[in-house]
């Protein structure tokens, strides 16, 4: 199997323990990835020397938890390559909490270290050479057939995986993120283990079930990851609420069932490298319709499932520690999915409601749920004509208007100023003030303005209804030109 190089970063800590007469190996993930053709996401160095040692060769570095990692700091302008964890070669210890070893113990030999590692695609270690050596011979310490499995596309637990999956519980979960994002299986054996000991997960902080699914959800193919947690019963200590809508038929409207709505709508966020809100807004938007459900068959409906499934869905992050601005945008995302945007009904002003109510920086956003939603149901297109033109009217009304609302002085501050009554003539000064903003914006201040109106008011009615016919055709050709560049934008008539 071929491998790409070493950084040179990584090459530098590693000669330098080398001279030093110690050992260096590359571990973990990081020779995984070279071993895939991937590269790393970040390096961790593992080595026979002592914590002391490793600050001593290398002052610039710290030292700040009890399992003997030290973080060298390097000159790298790579944000993956300035930080570099040098650890300890560490043995197998007792885990009496399900999470942390009872205590440190370091161990001697690499292939000690190895032995405590999760997985034989994670059990590798790759001598890194004196950087002396212009075209060094690797070599991969592989004492659990990592590289047979990385063929054969299988994660599989290192040894007994009973007694793997009681060290730690989170690897319940690792196991399946990393099969999420690597497209691998998981081996039988280690399967059975995963299932049988799935409440193992109670003992794991929330906080670290909510960093492992979160990053599933960020893979490619999240959808295949929810459904292996659903098959190995881990699900219910994730997010119970989801498994509720397996097997539950819905109407003539969809073809799927809702758990198979709910995971199309999230695949097809993630074939479109949607952000992370939008996609869990996508695999919860229907979370509530087996609570919701009333009827059989065709003509089953789900009445009131948008406003139970936010409530639901800020139920749900909040068990996970999301941040509380987070699970707001997502619960929101839910609430108002059921947006309706037919051409011929939808006004201008439910628009604008609708934008106040989700705010206009979420709105695009909430546009992509509802394709989600449609793509999940089995439609073949993901914007109609009719969504086209939903969102042309977002982005016309969320402009800066060109109309007199758009004034820093209002018709009120005319007739104080001028003392003129209410009339045409409050009109026409407005229609000035606003040609001359839209030439130069500059002028759209609130005491230019109003020394501006102190001038006009001086002019004749004659000057100013002319003023204003000639402003007011000119604010009526932009924007007609405005809108007709957004339709453009849009593909709409």
């Amino acid at each position: 199997m071929e491998h790409g190089e070493i950084p040179k970063e990584v090459g530098a800590i590693g000669s330098r323990l080398i001279e030093a007469g110690f050992e260096a190996y590359a571990v973990g993930g990081c020779v995984r990835d070279m071993l895939l053709g991937k590269v790393p996401a970040d390096w961790d160095i593992a080595t026979n020397a002592r914590p002391e040692d490793i600050q001593r060769l290398f002052p610039d570095s710290f030292y700040e938890n009890k399992f003997g990692t030290v973080t060298v700091v390097t000159t790298s302008k790579k944000g993956s390559l300035r930080h570099i964890e040098v650890t300890p070669y560490r043995a197998e210890t007792v885990y009496s909490d399900r999470r942390h070893p009872d205590n440190i113990k370091f161990a001697r030999t690499i292939e000690q270290d190895l032995k405590r590692r999760d997985f034989t695609i994670n059990a590798m270690a790759l001598q890194i050479p004196e950087i002396r050596h212009q075209k060094p011979d690797f070599k991969v310490v592989d004492l659990f057939g990592g590289q047979k499995d990385i063929e054969d596309k299988l994660i599989r637990a290192v040894g007994n995986p009973e007694e793997r999956f009681k060290e730690d519980a989170l690897r319940l979960l690792r196991a399946v993120r990393i099969a999420t994002q690597l497209d691998f299986d998981i081996e039988p054996h280690t399967a059975r283990a995963m299932a049988k000991h799935a409440n193992l997960l109670q003992a794991v902080s929330a906080e670290r079930i909510r960093d492992e699914f979160s990053k599933l959800v960020m893979s490619d193919m999240p959808e295949r990851g929810i459904e292996i947690l659903r098959e190995l019963q881990l699900l219910p200590y994730v997010m119970k609420e989801l498994e509720e809508g397996y097997g539950i038929g819905q109407n003539k409207h969809h073809i799927f069932t809702v758990w198979e709505h709910n995971l199309n709508a999230l695949k097809y966020a993630a074939e479109k490298k949607w952000p992370f809100d939008v996609r869990l807004a996508a695999l919860l938007h229907d979370v509530a319709k087996p609570r919701c459900k009333s009827g059989d068959g065709p003509d089953s409906t789900f009445y009131g499932h948008d406003v139970v499934g936010a409530k639901m869905a800020t139920q749900m992050l909040g068990r996970l520690k999301y941040p509380k601005d987070f699970t707001e945008k997502v619960s929101k995302l839910v609430r108002y999915h059921l947006f309706y945007y037919n051409v011929d009904e939808v006004t201008e002003s439910s628009v604008r409601r609708l934008i106040a109510k989700v705010g206009l920086e979420d709105m695009e956003d909430l546009i992509r749920v509802r394709i989600c939603d449609r793509i999940g149901s089995g439609v073949p297109k993901a914007e109609p004509y009719k969504l086209r033109h939903f969102r042309f009217l977002v982005e016309k009304l969320s402009r800066d208007p060109v109309s007199v609302k758009m004034l820093r002085l209002k018709g009120d501050d005319v007739m104080k100023i001028t003392g003129i009554p209410p009339g045409p003539k409050v009109g026409f000064l407005l229609n000035i003030l606003l040609e001359e903003a839209i030439d130069d914006p500059t002028l759209n201040q609130k005491q230019k303005l109003e020394k501006r109106v102190n001038e006009l008011g001086a002019m004749s009615d004659e000057e100013l209804k002319k003023l204003a016919a000639d402003a007011k055709k000119k604010t009526i050709a932009l924007e007609e030109q405005e809108v007709g560049t957004i339709k453009k934008r849009h593909w709409v008539k």
